[in-house]
């Protein structure tokens, strides 16, 4: 997989102070940015949003530069960084600056977004489960472990979701015996969130409601 560097593009160019506020309405609208980077003299001073513009023929950016939002992205970081970025800031545009802080492009997030379905988290064939537990009590480890002592390989695990004290975490293994890491999951205290044809713990669950029902009825 080609790096995420290849993703930066350099048209259309950024903004300069100069430009008018209808230019950068019309701009938007046509390219559905939410931002888009502002130069001045070479120099990034940080991206319009689109959201805050007001059409005017004579009125340009210079006069609302302190409505400029200061973020960007080096362009040695990661694809993780980058989609944090983008969630950090609700955008779907990010200005790139290299070490010297000098402008070289941006990202879209559509771009990167494509890029992240091309890693083996999402791309490749496996097990995909969600499991809940208090935010003191998981270890990461301890996933690793149990994915692991079931004969699967750990392609990626992330916190889904945080609320009232719990975590939600959403992992993807290699193929193999879903039951079996279910089971060892609530061995392991954790609460299994997503829903499996193979769980034979719920499937007995369902057996016993259903067979309370028919005695209930007789």
């Amino acid at each position: 997989m080609k790096a995420v560097q290849n993703l930066i593009k350099q048209k259309p160019k950024p903004f300069g102070f100069e430009t008018t506020l209808d230019s950068i309405g019309l701009f938007a609208e046509e390219n559905n940015f939410s931002h888009f980077p502002v130069l001045e003299s070479g120099v990034y001073m940080g991206a319009i949003a689109a959201e805050d513009i007001i059409p005017s023929k004579t009125k340009s950016i210079g006069e609302y530069r302190h409505a400029l939002l200061p973020y960007f992205v080096r362009n040695d970081s990661s694809w993780f960084e980058i989609i944090e970025k983008f969630a950090q800031y609700n955008c779907n545009v990010l200005a790139v600056l290299n070490e010297n802080n000098t402008y070289i492009g941006y990202y879209l997030y559509e771009d990167v977004i494509g890029f992240l379905n091309k890693t083996p988290f999402l791309k490749d064939a496996g097990l995909a489960l969600v499991v809940e537990k208090h935010y003191l009590d998981y270890s990461i480890s301890e996933i690793a472990q149990i994915v692991e002592s079931n004969n699967c390989k750990l392609l990626g695990v992330f916190v889904s979701s945080m609320h009232n004290h719990t975590v939600q975490i959403t992992i993807k293994a290699s193929a193999g015996n879903i039951n079996e890491i279910i089971q060892t999951f609530r061995r392991f205290g954790y609460e299994i969130i997503s829903e499996h044809n193979q769980d034979t713990y719920l499937t007995d669950l369902k057996d016993r409601s259903a067979y309370l029902d028919k005695y209930l009825n007789i």
